[in-house]
C-alpha cells in the first residue's frame, strides 16, 4: 500500500478531525501525529467548524508540513445526509462562518434530542454522559457512540450505530442540514474547492449517485473523495471511474478521528488511481 500520491511527490491526507468536532486529538497533536505518519500535506476538516485551523496552522509550521484549512459540511439531499468537504478555504470568510454557525445551532438541539430519545428507552443520563465525551464545543453522534460503548451496550462503534443511532433506531434524529446549493456556495465564497466526501458510504444506487454528482457539478462542485479509509479496493476503482466520466478531480483522505481506531490512520492510504486528476492541481 502506497503512502504517497501517484506522482510520488507528496503524501496528501485531505480529510481528518480534531477535538474541535468529534476527533480525540487536539489540532496541534493531530498535526504532530500526521507528521510522524509521513503526511506532508494535511487538511483539517472538522464537522461544520473551522475553529481548529489557527492552532493546526501554527503546529504545521513547527512540524514542517503544509496545512490546508478545510471543513466537512453536513448536507441534507434527497432525504439523506451527505458530507461535502471544503478544501483550501478561508477560515475567516463571513459567508462560510455564518452558514456553519447555523449548522452548529441545529447540532446543539439535535444533541439534546438524541439524549431525550435514548432516555426514553432506559439509557439514563445519556445527554450528560455524551457531553463528558466531548472535548470541544460540538456534540455529535460519535460522542453518544463512545458513551454507549463505555456502558457496554455494543461491541464496537458500528454496532452502536446500528443498534441505537441509525434510521429507525431509538436514538435516531433526522438531519436537517444545509442544502447542497448552500454548502457548495459557502465553500466557493471562501475561495475553496468542494468535494463529495466518502461517496461509497452512502449506499446509493449508481443512478442516485450520478444524480447527486451531476447536481453537485452544476452548483460548482469540483471533487470526489475517491480514496478513503471507508472505501475498499473495488469502491476506489468505481469512484475513480465516476470521477473520470464526469470530469471531477479526485481527493484522498483518511477521515481520521482517533488513534484507537488503528484501521483508520493518517496518511496510510492507497495512491490515487493513475487515471484520476488529483484535487490538489486546483490550488498548486
Amino acid at each position: 500500500m502506497s503512502t504517497t500520491s501517484e506522482s510520488g511527490a507528496y503524501n496528501y491526507d485531505l480529510h481528518c478531525h480534531s477535538t474541535v468536532s468529534d476527533g480525540t486529538l487536539p489540532p496541534a497533536a493531530l498535526v504532530q501525529r500526521a507528521q510522524e505518519k509521513g503526511v506532508e500535506v494535511l487538511a483539517l476538516t472538522d464537522h461544520d467548524e473551522v475553529a481548529g485551523v489557527a492552532e493546526a496552522t501554527v503546529a504545521a509550521q513547527e512540524a514542517g508540513i503544509q496545512l490546508l484549512a478545510g471543513v466537512e459540511v453536513s448536507v441534507s439531499w434527497s432525504k439523506q445526509t451527505i458530507h461535502v468537504v471544503g478544501l483550501n478555504v478561508d477560515p475567516n470568510n463571513p459567508e462560510l462562518l455564518a452558514g456553519l454557525e447555523k449548522l452548529r445551532e441545529y447540532r446543539h438541539w439535535r444533541g439534546e434530542e438524541i439524549g431525550r430519545k435514548l432516555e426514553k428507552v432506559g439509557i439514563e443520563g445519556a445527554y450528560a454522559g455524551a457531553l463528558e465525551h466531548r472535548k470541544g464545543d460540538l456534540l455529535t453522534r460519535t460522542h453518544y457512540g463512545r458513551l454507549l460503548l463505555e456502558r457496554g451496550l455494543a461491541n464496537d462503534m458500528q454496532g452502536v450505530f446500528k443498534k441505537y443511532l441509525l434510521r429507525g433506531k431509538p436514538g435516531y434524529v433526522a438531519g436537517k442540514w444545509a442544502t447542497l446549493e448552500a454548502a457548495v456556495g459557502w465553500i466557493k465564497a471562501a475561495g475553496g474547492v468542494a468535494v463529495v466526501a466518502h461517496p461509497a458510504r452512502y449506499d446509493m444506487t449508481r443512478t442516485k449517485l450520478r444524480r447527486l454528482l451531476h447536481e453537485f457539478i452544476e452548483l460548482g462542485g469540483v471533487g470526489l473523495e475517491v480514496v478513503s479509509s471507508s472505501h475498499n479496493t473495488n469502491e476506489i476503482h468505481t469512484m475513480a471511474q465516476h470521477a473520470v466520466d464526469l470530469g471531477l478531480a479526485a481527493s484522498r483522505g483518511s477521515d481520521f478521528h482517533d488513534p484507537a481506531y488503528r484501521w483508520i490512520e493518517l496518511g496510510r492510504l492507497p495512491a490515487l488511481p493513475k487515471k484520476c486528476e488529483p484535487i490538489w492541481t486546483h490550488w498548486e
